[in-house]
C-alpha cells in the first residue's frame, strides 16, 4: 500500500507467470477480444526463447501494466500495450514503452512497428512522442470490425531516436 501523500514508485520487470492473474484482469477491461492465459503462456516460452520480450509495471508489487514485443530479423513489433484503468494517464505507457524502445536498440534493431487501433487516440499521441509515423491502414483488423493504422519507428539505431528517448527519459517526474 502507498503510504498517503506519497509518490507511487513504479518498477519495471520482466513479465513472469506470476503476474498472469492480474495482467489477464487488466487485459479482460483493455481489450474487446482478449488474449487467454494460454496465449500469454506461450508467449513467455518465446521470451525464453529469445524471440519476445515482456514487461510488466509495478507499484507496490501489484501489475499496473504490461507491454510485450516479438523481434523478426532486424525488426521489433509491438504486439501490446495495456495499462489498469486506474493507472492510464500517469506515465505507465511511456515508462513501459520507453524500456522496450532501449531494448530493441540494445538487440540491434533497426525499426520498430506496430498497429493501433484507429479510434485510440492517446494511444497514437503516445506512438508519436516516440517518433512513430503512421504507415498504412488494415482495415477491419479488430474483431473484423475497426481499423487499425500501422505505424513505424525507423532508425532505432540512429541518433536522433537516441536523443528522443533521452528526451523523454529526462522528462521523467
Amino acid at each position: 500500500m502507498i503510504a498517503p501523500g506519497a509518490s507511487p514508485v513504479l518498477d519495471v520487470v520482466p513479465l513472469a507467470r506470476r503476474h498472469l492473474r492480474r495482467v489477464l484482469a487488466i487485459e479482460r477491461r483493455a481489450y474487446p477480444s482478449p488474449w487467454t492465459e494460454r496465449v500469454f503462456q506461450d508467449e513467455l516460452a518465446q521470451v525464453r526463447a529469445g524471440a519476445r520480450d515482456y514487461l510488466a509495471g509495478l507499484v507496490d508489487g501489484e501489475v499496473v501494466g504490461y507491454a510485450g514485443m516479438l523481434y523478426a530479423d532486424a525488426e521489433a513489433h509491438l504486439t501490446n500495450v495495456a495499462v489498469h484503468e486506474a493507472w492510464r494517464g500517469r506515465g505507465v505507457a511511456t515508462e513501459l514503452l520507453l524500456e522496450l524502445a532501449w531494448l530493441a536498440r540494445r538487440r540491434g534493431c533497426a525499426a520498430m512497428s506496430l498497429e493501433v487501433r484507429r479510434t485510440n487516440a492517446a494511444a497514437q499521441a503516445l506512438y508519436r512522442r516516440f517518433g512513430f509515423v503512421p504507415a498504412g491502414t488494415r482495415r477491419r483488423y479488430y474483431e473484423n470490425v475497426d481499423d487499425a493504422i500501422v505505424m513505424w519507428l525507423a532508425d532505432l539505431q540512429g541518433d536522433v531516436v537516441a536523443a528522443r528517448l533521452g528526451t523523454i527519459e529526462a522528462g521523467r517526474p
